[in-house]
């Protein structure tokens, strides 16, 4: 069991349909009532496998059905006429192979984001780890962050969800523009998608790089957005430069990087964005994430940030304060918090990327034992109230 899913880390034109006025575009975001379980993998799991291990991500099938994704390198699904009774389906729907040769992207791999116009066929994003230590002789460190090499590669769905399966060769959607090394001493690499979230005809997504320096190459670590106009097409996603959406990071297992690409990095962000979803009202974006506490967060927890255009965040305030994967779990008393997302069971979108004036935050509560995080996981939700400027 990993300890932490999160890491820390085309053309030129914004990606909003309308100049971004100033001024924060909400005014509040507040937890109105308490806790409940949508899953506890002690109560409801099909195996060892089956642990909230990433934000919680949803959409409609055809049927009407909701589908949502959010476990573990095992990816099964809970489902569920509404978010309001779900249960895990047991079917496996996307395996992770375990394979030693990272050029294979078939090691552990997480479904992080999905996108369906009509609930049949499905793109999903994953987060994929090639963990080195797992593997002889690829990292002589023998330590998990020291040897760990992340991409975000494509799957795909034709039957809403029920089993994806991957492009052949692999389609990488944001990586290093070099190999793996056995030698890489940090986590490298493109991390943690957030949700797809339309604005008109574009699909976006904010992921987490830790960045990169090499000859003629030099990635800042942040956090980078992502945009496209068909999610189907996954080679068609193209990150945010500063000036336009041209950014492509090709696999470079198929061919050499001559000239490798560079995002630049948006939002106060500490680490990737756990969700993003559109106030219908306002037609503010809103973000959640997690922080520890240190540096501009006074204490750790999940934080809240808008944008009018989703490369200008104001200052995140906080939603609900706790212990997070971020911080020492040898002093979490007992739990600790992660993968916020907010989902609205009223939203509009088949994909679940807009919320009205309420919504649920949902997130995983994790043991502690000692040191150690456990895989005793829920899946819990909180409900909240958006609230606009009088």
């Amino acid at each position: 069991m990993r300890r932490a899913l999160f890491s820390l880390l085309c053309l030129a034109v914004s990606p909003a349909s309308a100049e971004a006025p100033a001024g924060p575009p909400l005014s509040a975001l507040t937890l109105v009532g308490p806790a409940t379980t949508v899953f506890s993998a002690a109560r409801d799991a099909c195996d060892g496998a089956d642990v909230p291990d990433a934000p919680a991500r949803a959409f409609r099938e055809a049927s009407g059905a909701v589908a949502v994704f959010g476990m573990h390198h095992r990816n099964r699904r809970l489902r569920g006429p509404d978010l309001a009774h779900l249960a895990l389906d047991c079917a496996v729907v996307l395996d992770s192979g375990e394979k030693a040769d990272p050029a294979a992207y078939d090691d552990r791999s997480w479904i992080t984001a999905t996108w369906t116009e009509d609930g049949r066929a499905v793109s999903a994003l994953v987060h994929h780890e090639y963990q080195g230590n797992e593997h002889p002789g690829r990292c002589p460190a023998g330590r998990y962050m020291a040897c760990w090499y992340n991409t975000l590669t494509a799957a795909a769905s034709a039957d809403g969800g029920a089993r994806f399966t991957r492009p052949s060769p692999p389609t990488v959607v944001a990586g290093a523009p070099f190999r793996q090394e056995i030698d890489q001493g940090r986590h490298r690499g493109f991390f943690n998608p957030s949700n797809i979230v339309a604005d008109g005809r574009w699909r976006l997504f904010l992921a987490s790089t830790t960045g990169w320096a090499r000859p003629g190459s030099v990635q800042e670590a942040g956090v980078c957005l992502f945009r496209s106009d068909d999610p189907a097409d996954p080679a068609r996603w193209r990150a945010w430069t500063g000036t336009g959406f041209t950014a492509a990071f090709p696999d470079p297992y198929r061919a050499a990087i001559r000239s490798p690409a560079t995002c630049r990095p948006v939002g106060p962000f500490p680490g990737p964005v756990g969700a993003v979803v559109r106030h219908r009202g306002s037609g503010a974006f809103i973000a959640v994430f997690m922080a520890k506490a240190g540096g501009a967060y006074e204490r750790s927890g999940f934080y809240w940030t808008t944008s009018r255009d989703l490369l200008t965040w104001d200052r995140p305030r906080l939603l609900l304060e706790g212990k997070t994967l971020y911080d020492d779990p040898c002093t979490a008393g007992g739990r600790l918090i992660a993968y916020p997302s907010l989902l609205d069971p009223a939203a509009v979108g088949r994909n679940f990327d807009d919320a009205g004036d309420t919504a649920l935050l949902t997130y995983a509560s994790l043991r502690v034992e000692g040191c150690t995080v456990t895989s005793d996981r829920d899946l819990l939700r909180r409900p909240v109230a958006i609230t606009v400027w009088p």
